[in-house]
């Protein structure tokens, strides 16, 4: 049965339920070949629903938020690709619920709007909530973990059961989570803030986004940083002094600007990031013997 029919009673809405869709939409890299199935889910009804039809009729299936932290390859993505598109926003007191697609930057402005302070590393950040607490996502010194009172999810569990779980049962770890570990599907996220001076907050913000647009590429699609730090170092430092700075292959360069930063200059293809990254790697550790791992997802067919 064609994926599109098989989904089509679960989703009323056929115009989200995409064909062949191109990922390049849907990423922050621009890169990427076709989803299967692309579904648009705009409820925790829809997402458990799609979630349980790819159990049972064991169809491939991925999890999307913002697409700012993965490369998909060149060959597409076989099943479904699930859009986690739920992205209210609520503020009560010094806590905020937010859904899991709801983009980081505008949570972090309802923050500042309520004169709420804890987030402002996030503004500015390319990415949703749910993709943030995924990886815990972080920047200048601050961590979604900081933040989080509780997380719900879905459990890749016999029933697909929603739960919510609080934040040591999310495991945060450098770049990492219970979700990846424990396949868990994030819905949606409480945030427990603090009440600070509105002025204060509104400084920061705008004095770490200018830092990000002083020292991060951000004229040309990336998927932020391409490797996590090795323990003592800094891995745009290491590929820097390895001389690497505008080192190419394809349409893939790493940044001048930033060289944590692979860039998609010239219309590079996935093959063109993942050899110059491979290219980066292997040089890196014959210089320094550190070793890089990627910070970047690689997901679907290369």
């Amino acid at each position: 049965m064609e994926l599109i029919k098989l989904f089509g009673g679960l989703i009323g809405d056929e115009s989200r339920l995409l064909e062949r869709e191109s990922m390049k939409k849907h990423t922050t890299f621009h890169i990427g070949g076709e989803a299967e199935l692309f579904i648009k889910a705009l409820s925790a009804a829809e997402i458990v629903g799609v979630l349980k039809l790819c159990q049972s009729e064991g169809i491939e299936r991925l999890v999307l938020g913002a697409g700012s932290n993965i490369l998909v390859g060149d060959g597409g993505i076989d099943g479904v690709v699930l859009k986690v598109s739920e992205s209210t926003v609520n503020v009560n007191g010094d806590v905020i619920t937010a859904g899991a697609g709801a983009p980081l930057s505008a949570i972090a402005q309802k923050a500042f709007e309520a004169g709420l302070s804890g987030l402002e590393f996030a503004y500015g950040i390319p990415g949703a909530l749910g993709g943030a607490l995924f990886m815990n996502a972080g920047a200048y010194d601050g961590e979604i973990k900081d933040v989080v009172a509780s997380v719900t999810v879905v459990r890749a569990d016999d029933n697909f059961s929603i739960d919510i779980i609080g934040n040591e049962d999310m495991k945060f770890g450098y770049r990492t989570s219970a979700a990846q570990t424990e396949r868990l599907t994030i819905l949606a996220a409480e945030l427990r803030l603090r009440e600070g001076n509105k002025k204060d907050i509104g400084d920061k913000m705008a004095r770490l986004n200018a830092l990000r647009k002083q020292k991060q590429p951000l004229d040309l699609p990336s998927a932020g940083s391409a490797f996590k730090r090795p323990e003592g170092f800094f891995a745009g430092k290491l590929i820097a002094d390895a001389g690497l700075a505008g080192f190419s292959v394809g349409g893939a360069r790493v940044s001048e600007k930033h060289c944590g930063f692979v860039v998609n200059y010239d219309k590079a293809s996935a093959r063109d990031v993942r050899e110059l990254m491979d290219r980066v790697k292997e040089i890196v550790f014959n210089k320094f013997g550190v070793e890089l791992r990627p910070e970047i997802r690689f997901v679907g067919n290369f």
